[in-house]
């Protein structure tokens, strides 16, 4: 919406264009002095409030900037603020991770080492019941070994004292075989006569049985 002034100003430019040129010239116009002294005099008259009035809305622009310039300046402090707040939870976000990072890493080394020192104790345990079963039977062994010596001399001696007596028996024998023979040769001419004695007490029974039966 166009001031008063400036619509006096566009008056007074219709005002000039309607006015004629003066003879014999093509700059100069004849001009109503009344009439545009009106337009002059209105145009005084109306410059100390359109001045007010400009004052007050630069007045006005002035305070709109400086409450947007205010609350600008308050969005940027409360956006520093957040950010702050956030580099800030950031920071402590960081150092949680780290220190929790650092616990995990030191758990996982605690864990390492006594898994390695359980690892190393199963392997020297075991070193040792291997070493000690080794010498175990290796004592075991040594002592099978001897009894094994000691029975095979032992044994060897039974042997030994076995075909000794073998020895013996078949040379009694041996010693005895003609003797052996000659009792069986005398045993066979006993039966021999006892046969021959038995027969003819046998024949005697007969003949008296037949005495008597007659």
């Amino acid at each position: 919406m166009s001031s008063r002034i400036e619509q006096i100003i566009d008056e007074i430019d219709e005002y000039v264009e309607s006015c004629k040129f003066q003879p014999l010239s093509t700059t100069k116009i004849v001009v109503q002095k009344e009439e545009i002294m009106e337009l002059l005099r209105e145009l005084r008259l109306k410059t100390p409030d359109e001045i007010k009035r400009y004052q007050k809305i630069i007045s006005n622009k002035d305070a709109i900037l400086e409450d947007a310039q205010a609350k600008a300046d308050a969005i940027i402090a409360d956006a520093q603020a957040k950010a702050q707040e956030l580099v800030t939870q950031h920071e402590i976000m960081q150092k949680a991770y780290a220190q929790a990072n650092e616990t995990i890493n030191a758990a996982n080394k605690q864990a390492q080492e006594i898994l390695d020192s359980a690892t190393e104790d199963a392997n020297s345990i075991r070193l040792s019941a291997i070493t000690y079963t080794d010498e175990m039977m290796a004592n075991i062994g040594s002592v099978l070994d001897q009894t094994l010596e000691d029975a095979g001399g032992k044994y060897k001696m039974f042997i030994d004292a076995l075909q000794s007596c073998l020895d013996v028996v078949n040379q009694n024998r041996q010693e005895l075989a003609p003797q052996t023979a000659q009792a069986a040769a005398m045993s066979s001419s006993y039966h021999a006569e006892d046969s021959s004695a038995d027969e003819e007490l046998l024949d005697d029974l007969g003949d008296n049985l037949s005495l008597i039966h007659i």
